[in-house]
């Protein structure tokens, strides 16, 4: 049987995927000064304000004003003209009487997942959407005048029944922010944007037709990012995460420190179903839920291609937060790239190279 799945990714300079990168930046240049940093980061972006909230604890001296505008700046944004309000205060010492003891920072349920269609333990498409992000980051840097930073893009796929991969590109809709000089400017610029893609898509396998493609349908992409509409940090979850291929955690990762499972938990669910899919399942997911303040998980499950799988004892004590946090040097991770281009992909892969996860 043949179905059809869509997936969809957003760019660097999307608003929510600024708010993330906002919070992220907060978090590593708090973590740069002080190892034991906890953080709950929130951020939200429009028409002129950005709004920085949640709670932190640290002995870091950190400007969020400053860091925010150079993450604004980075992203292609005017910072001068935006008003940056800094409500972020005191983590609760509740919280700590179980962090303290090496318990988790939060309760939730987390998955992570992994599946043999390429070296990067993701889907085709996945991988192919995130290239081109990674690309047209490249290029609106490169064409400042004439790309803008705002943008989003999607695959619908023909995929297998049996194996879950896939087999054709259907269609594609990229919108992409532009200076909107006229016909011969867009003329030029979409058909720059949509052989870029299907480069990114032949070397993965899959050829795609001029026809497949829906570029800016409305016909005008000029005004975006927080003129055009709001960002909120962790709005895009299932972009961050997945992209619907599997399910997703509900907590958002960016501007959370390992203490909390929202973001250890969801690397090291991530690391156990590429063990799974390496030893030789074609798909796997992996769900940790924890207590807070509680060391192990209250459970764990294994779903793979072939069904649920029986789950070592040893996983509980290798998926307490604190075991998690040094096996993977998750306080020594670039959570600024993981806010610019999604949790998983070409940045992890390179990260944990060579180590045991």
């Amino acid at each position: 049987m043949i179905y059809t799945q869509s997936n969809e990714t957003v760019f660097v300079g999307h608003p929510d995927r600024i708010c993330n990168q906002i919070g992220a930046a907060i978090l590593r240049e708090a973590m740069s000064k002080d190892k034991a940093t906890r953080a709950g980061i929130e951020v939200c972006g429009g028409k002129g304000k950005i709004f920085v909230t949640g709670e932190m604890r640290t002995r870091a001296d950190i400007d969020v004003d400053a860091i925010t505008r150079k993450v604004l700046t980075a992203c292609g944004v005017n910072s001068v003209q935006y008003v940056i309000e800094n409500n972020i205060g005191m983590q609760s010492a509740d919280i700590a009487l179980g962090v303290d003891i090496g318990g988790a920072g939060d309760q939730g349920d987390i998955f992570g997942a992994a599946c043999n269609d390429n070296e990067f333990w993701l889907p085709d498409a996945q991988m192919i959407l995130q290239d081109f992000v990674m690309k047209y980051y490249d290029m609106q840097k490169k064409n400042p005048d004439s790309l803008y930073p705002d943008g989003k893009a999607q695959i619908t796929g023909e995929y297998d029944g049996r194996s879950r991969r896939l087999v054709k590109i259907k269609k594609v809709v990229i919108s992409y922010q532009n200076a909107e000089e006229g016909a011969d400017f867009r003329k030029r610029w979409d058909k720059e944007v949509r052989r870029v893609f299907q480069e990114i898509a032949e070397s993965y396998g899959y050829k795609v037709g001029d026809n497949a493609f829906l570029i800016n349908p409305t016909g005008k992409f000029k005004i975006g990012g927080f003129d055009g509409d709001a960002g909120v940090l962790g709005r895009k979850l299932v972009v961050d995460g997945y992209q619907g291929f599997f399910r997703t955690s509900g907590g958002a990762t960016a501007g959370k420190d390992a203490s909390k499972v929202d973001f250890s938990a969801a690397m090291k669910a991530r690391a156990l179903a590429k063990r799974v899919v390496f030893d030789g399942a074609k798909w796997a997911e992996v769900q940790l839920s924890y207590c807070i303040g509680k060391k192990q998980p209250t459970g764990i499950m294994v779903l793979t291609d072939t069904g649920y799988k029986e789950v070592p004892e040893e996983w509980y004590e290798e998926c307490e937060p604190a075991r998690m946090i040094k096996d993977l040097r998750l306080n020594d991770m670039d959570f600024v790239q993981l806010a610019m281009f999604g949790n998983f992909g070409r940045y992890e892969k390179e990260y944990f190279r060579g180590m045991r996860c």
